[in-house]
């Protein structure tokens, strides 16, 4: 079986969000997969690619130092403000491109300055079965 292609609308996680986020696509590439825009390894670039995922609990995210130092050393999760200057990793190795750049798979990975991990959790392409 293969592999969905990982779209817009794309469900991510970050190990340090508190909820879910959303891939956002721009559709500048002019590739659909089931419908909307496929993404690459390029698609990464902070709120406008990466929405954010609620409260950050990453201790080395400055925001979030500032306001437990606020609290008296009380534990604090701010806002999160996705912080990603490269782009993903790929999951396996890239052999589809869109544009320029390689296909993002559902196994690559993408690394946030504060230490996070962010993963896709659901792809966004969906097949449906015509009988």
């Amino acid at each position: 079986m293969s592999i969905p292609q990982v779209c817009a609308g794309a469900t991510l996680q970050c190990s340090f969000g508190g909820a879910p986020g959303v891939l956002n696509v721009l559709p500048a590439n002019r590739v659909l997969a089931g419908g909307a825009p496929a993404a690459t390894l390029a698609d990464s670039a902070p709120v406008v690619n990466i929405a954010p995922f609620a409260l950050c609990q990453s201790p080395s995210n400055p925001v979030v130092i500032a306001a437990t130092a606020a609290k008296l050393g009380v534990f604090t999760p701010m806002p999160c403000v996705p912080a990603t200057p490269a782009p993903w990793i790929p999951g396996g190795a890239p052999t589809v491109l869109i544009g320029a750049a390689p296909a993002l798979d559902a196994q690559s990975t993408l690394t946030c300055l504060w230490g996070g991990v962010i993963k896709v959790v659901q792809p966004g392409q969906v097949s449906v079965l015509i009988p």
